[in-house]
């Protein structure tokens, strides 16, 4: 049997101590030193302001990171919602391969399409447009210039306005969205994050039966995340 896969996202990890980030930690040292390569879609960490502050404030997540992946295990990684600032200074340190959003790799011989998962909740209209905005490289680039200060208040307003008084409809993918990336991309499956709304959807897609998984987000009494091999899919949880 080959080695595993495992893929998770949206730890939100905050840059004051958490069980949050000692569970991660574990993680890092524990089942992923036995698997093949590790999949983090995106909200690893609560907010993002520059790589400079995230070596700072999170250099033992880093650190442990860097030793996974000079272990000989593949940590790759995709932009959240919340760290999309994520920048090349901290992926070298921390020895992670930055991923599109969304890309296909094949996970234990399936073809799987994987991403944040963001792109589909296309019926909330204001994130969009934020989205658009802040993923342009001029806006990143006078963001980067800001002080500390201003770009701590941009990205805890970003976070603050993100979810509140909006229906909870519009915070999940659109079905149509989905079933035209399934459409695209020709795959049977895909794996995204970002909803916070752990499940496995089965769909038919004109004829064919395809599945979309949901990963779980970590809080402190339930930090899981998903294994891939030969023998199937299974959600384990952290140990706490």
């Amino acid at each position: 049997m080959s080695r595993s896969t495992l893929l998770l996202s949206d730890l939100h990890l905050p840059n004051t101590p958490s069980p949050l980030r000692e569970r991660f930690l574990s993680f890092l040292a524990g089942p992923a030193r036995k698997a093949e390569a590790v999949y983090i879609l995106g909200d690893l960490f609560e907010v993002w302001i520059g790589d400079a502050e995230g070596l700072a404030d999170y250099r033992p997540e880093a650190q442990a990171l860097r030793a996974l992946r000079d272990s000989g295990v593949r940590v790759c990684y995709q932009h959240g919602n919340r760290d999309f600032m994520l920048g090349a200074a901290f992926a070298k340190a921390a020895g992670l391969e930055l991923l599109a959003d969304p890309i296909i790799v094949k996970l234990a011989g399936e073809p799987t399409l994987l991403s944040h998962g963001d792109i589909w909740c296309t019926d909330d209209l204001p994130y969009q447009r934020w989205r658009r905005f802040s993923r342009n490289p001029v806006a990143q680039f006078v963001y980067r210039r800001l002080p500390r200060a201003w770009r701590q208040k941009v990205a805890g307003q970003a976070r603050g306005d993100g979810t509140r008084n909006k229906p909870a409809a519009i915070l999940d993918v659109n079905a149509d969205a989905i079933r035209n990336a399934f459409a695209e991309h020709g795959v049977a499956r895909i794996i995204h994050g970002h909803t916070h709304r752990p499940t496995v959807h089965v769909l038919d897609i004109d004829g064919r039966q395809v599945e979309r998984l949901v990963l779980a987000d970590w809080r402190p009494e339930l930090c899981e995340y998903l294994q891939i091999d030969d023998a199937g899919l299974i959600r384990k949880t952290v140990p706490g």
